[in-house]
């Protein structure tokens, strides 16, 4: 009977048997070990615990991205606690609800907002800083913890917040299984190892470049080229000394109009990863002729990490996000009956498998009720497969947006500008943008004896949204349209604006 090994075993176990090999590169052309990494991870681990972490609490983070804050990462798994990484673009106020809702026992923040969340966080939470330099409180502790809370499989490992298009935010709960059962699924689907060389420019708050770049780099033993976000002229000098690129589809609308980007430059790459948001069908083949790779593109969510993939030997289809992964099981369903659809038949998707959530936090009956009988659970997402198997999204039974990766969900943006004096009732969307993916734009009705302008409405909401929510465009109507029963019909406002960023000259 083999015995569970979590990521962080798997992490611990490079270390111990090749201290010295390089885990990440950094900008500035220094290089960190896992022998090096294992030791900040123990020393964090000392800070936490002095803090009073124990089996199960949580941990959160709001920092910019270092090599520090993934020790904090497996340092909170190391003492058994609950990892709650939160989008450094979010506000006070926005983080003041996760703060309530998972009553944190440590908050580790930048060093420049220490004061503000001193002032507003619960006596309950400890705050801890964290900078990019090396600095930071969380830092100050020469003790080192080398005690590891042994993980089981069905034991809490992180909370990543998602959220619907109406009522609060969910947290999302991922188990240690969770997370090892995916990285075995991909480490094998995408062939993975530890002579990889990952390009890392994604954010470490979000599941693609935490739980499935980082997490796959940690168990391998392999190294990343360890980047504070995407830049397009040090990825181009990183791509001859690298095999593996994980992105967003910016990324490769973006190298796919680079000249310096060739198949030549890309000779050594053997695999590029697209995910977070549909790549369009087009921008696969433009990437395609540029670098003479085929972009291997996913699909997956928080609640679930990855699901499918294009293979890495066959076939990889534009439009398409490939096929079911090792040991997961996925359905279309009629969303009316629940029944499973043949091929072609576009319905509800459904996955199950090891790599499949245990709940939302402190939510019971939300849970049970994404959940099927038989176990599967309810994505929210549409699609069809075709008759090879291959899997493609044609929608989201929400009206949620994705932009650059990061998911937008409208109600929030909606409230706000409903509070403006100059607003009678808005309605938000996505429409589809080059860069973006989609972005945000808000369709307004004017208030009795109000116009409403354009900039001041944004402004108005600029302070209270991360930048990734704020509309890109408002278009001001007579009415919103409505079905018989008197909901809104976002599908018409989103084929009406479909066009409104489609010249690039205006996506600036």
């Amino acid at each position: 009977m083999s015995t569970f090994e979590s990521v962080l075993d798997s992490f611990l176990g490079h270390a111990r048997r090749r201290p010295d090999a390089v885990l990440f590169d950094l900008p500035d052309g220094t290089t960190i070990s896992y022998g090096a990494t294992a030791e900040s991870v123990h020393h964090i681990a000392a800070r936490l615990r002095a803090d009073g972490v124990q089996p199960g609490d949580r941990v959160a983070m709001q920092v910019d991205k270092s090599p520090e804050a993934i020790a904090l990462y497996l340092a909170t798994l190391q003492l058994g606690g609950v990892f709650l990484p939160l989008n450094t673009a979010y506000t006070g106020g926005e983080v003041d609800y996760f703060l309530g809702d998972a009553t944190p026992r440590v908050l580790v923040c930048t060093p420049a907002r220490e004061a503000e969340f001193r002032g507003r966080t619960p006596a309950s939470t400890v705050v801890e800083t964290l900078g990019t330099e090396g600095d930071g409180s969380l830092l100050l502790s020469r003790d080192t913890d080398r005690d590891v809370h042994p993980a089981t499989p069905g034991a809490p490992a992180s909370i990543l917040y998602t959220s619907g298009t109406t009522g609060r935010s969910k947290g999302a709960v991922l188990t240690h299984g969770n997370l090892a059962s995916n990285c075995d699924a991909l480490r094998e689907y995408w062939r993975y190892t530890a002579e990889d060389r990952l390009i890392h420019a994604l954010p470490i708050f979000h599941i693609h470049g935490l739980f499935v770049a980082t997490n796959l780099t940690l168990t391998t033993g392999a190294r990343m080229h360890y980047l504070p976000k995407f830049d397009a002229d040090a990825i181009v000098d990183l791509i001859p000394r690298s095999t593996v690129l994980m992105g967003v589809p910016t990324f490769y609308t973006r190298l796919a109009a680079d000249a310096r980007v060739t198949p030549g430059l890309c000779a050594e790459m053997r695999l590029f990863v697209s995910g977070s948001a549909p790549l369009l069908a087009a921008d696969h083949v433009a990437f395609e002729k540029r670098s003479g790779h085929r972009i291997l593109e996913r699909y997956g969510m928080t609640e679930t990490g990855m699901i499918t993939s294009n293979p890495y030997e066959g076939e990889r289809r534009p439009g398409s996000v490939g096929l079911p992964l090792p040991g997961i099981e996925v359905r279309v369903t009629d969303r009316e009956t629940g029944a499973p659809l043949t091929g072609g038949e576009v319905g509800g998707i459904e996955v199950r498998g090891p790599n499949v959530f245990s709940g939302y936090w402190n939510m019971p009956e939300k849970t049970a009720a994404e959940f099927c009988d038989d176990g599967y659970f309810r994505t929210g997402d549409v699609g069809r497969f075709d008759d090879d198997g291959y899997l493609s999204i044609v929608g989201r039974d929400k009206d949620m947006v994705i932009s650059g990766g990061f998911n937008v969900y409208p109600v929030e943006i909606e409230e706000l500008l409903d509070a403006h004096p100059s607003v009678a009732e808005s309605a938000v969307i996505g429409v589809p943008h080059p860069d973006l993916g989609e972005t945000v734009v808000a369709v307004v009705v004017a208030a009795p004896g109000h116009t409403p302008v354009e900039p001041d409405l944004i402004g108005a909401v600029a302070d209270r949204l991360a930048r990734f929510k704020q509309p890109k465009a408002v278009r001001v109507v007579d009415a919103l349209p409505r079905n018989v029963m008197g909901k809104v019909q976002k599908a018409e406002l989103r084929k009406r604006y479909a066009e409104l960023f489609t010249d690039t000259d205006t996506c600036a």
